[in-house]
């Protein structure tokens, strides 16, 4: 559960409904010829992450082409034969952002300087069903004394960013390290803190990023915490210490993501596991087979993607530099594409 720019700015095969008033969808099957790029790009990188997920995959279509993929030693001929490139789209312009995981320092117990815990998940949380706010939560101690504290941070922008990226690694003090990812969330609509700050003035959308609203929280520690405050919506965590150091957090399948090579789509156009080429524009273009693992709740519409850079600092830096246009496109089996798009 990602996005972190989209969602400080505001911003399964079936396809969903529209929404009200939303341009309806559209579907165009290109060629592979139309994929720029796509000669040149390492098929078997994407292959290998492919099949991470591949079995996960419910359709009995995927499974099938899971099998093949497992037996075809030609990464490239292997999406060329079974699949078919769909552009779909939506009426809103394609939207590039990048996510990453947090390392932080922490402490598994409260002291005078880890002050600010990270949460389980409370039982009487349910799906569907507001629970306290994030300022009921943060100001009124109602989960205080229920065991729930995962670990405890120093910083209280910290826990609010790692809800946003919604896993990271913690550095404990006697040196040893925990994982924590998407656990579920509070039921509160999620409202924009960097919006927030361009509502008020304070900067122009342009500016915004996450190192900006941090250190703006942190010259303005008492207006910051309300500026926190204004987003009710709240994420608990699970441990995952399981997954080894050297694989990536888990995504929405419950399997490690991979830098570079994993992108959070929004799973009611794009089926979580499939292929998706995308064509990222900025300063630094990216034309890269990827493939759909994970989800962002920032992340709406049939041209919107979050690409997963990895974790630590350099990670950060490096996806929160990315706003960029360009095309997204899925690749469908050839069955599902001539579906969606009956007249080609």
């Amino acid at each position: 559960m990602h996005a972190l720019v989209a969602m400080m700015l505001g911003g399964s095969l079936a396809v969903a409904g529209q929404t009200a008033g939303a341009a309806p969808l559209t579907h165009e099957i290109l060629s592979f010829d139309d994929l720029r790029g796509w000669e040149t790009d390492d098929h078997d990188a994407a292959m290998s992450v492919f099949l991470e997920t591949c079995r996960d995959m419910d359709p009995p279509q995927w499974q099938a082409l899971c099998n093949a993929a497992v037996d075809m030693d030609d990464a490239k001929g292997f999406f060329e034969l079974f699949f078919r490139p769909v552009l779909i789209e939506d009426g809103d312009p394609m939207l590039f952002t990048g996510y990453f995981e947090p390392e932080l320092e922490g402490s598994r117990e409260r002291t005078e300087r880890y002050q600010y815990p990270i949460y389980g998940v409370p039982s009487e949380l349910s799906s569907g069903e507001q629970f306290h706010s994030r300022e009921e939560i943060e100001t009124e101690g109602v989960l205080e004394g229920k065991g729930l504290e995962i670990a405890w941070l120093d910083d209280p922008v910290d826990v609010f960013f790692l809800q946003i990226q919604g896993s990271g690694r913690i550095r404990l003090r006697d040196g040893t390290g925990l994982r924590v990812g998407y656990g579920g969330k509070n039921g509160h609509e999620y409202k924009s803190i960097g919006k927030e700050l361009v509502r008020r003035d304070v900067y122009e959308p342009h500016q915004v990023s996450a190192e900006v609203i941090r250190n703006w929280v942190k010259r303005n520690p008492e207006e910051g915490r309300e500026l926190l405050h204004h987003n009710p919506s709240y994420v608990f965590f699970r441990e995952v210490s399981e997954v080894p150091a050297d694989k990536g957090p888990l995504g929405a399948m419950n399997r490690s993501i991979t830098a570079g090579r994993s992108i959070a789509v929004d799973p009611s156009h794009t089926p979580l596991g499939a292929p998706v080429w995308i064509e990222k524009a900025g300063v630094e273009p990216m034309r890269r087979l990827m493939i759909a693992q994970d989800t962002g709740s920032a992340i709406k519409g049939s041209q919107r993607a979050d690409i997963f850079y990895g974790t630590g600092d350099d990670a950060g830096r490096e996806a929160g530099r990315i706003r960029d246009q360009g095309r997204m496109v899925v690749l469908m089996p050839i069955q599902r594409a001539f579906a969606l798009a009956p007249g080609f």
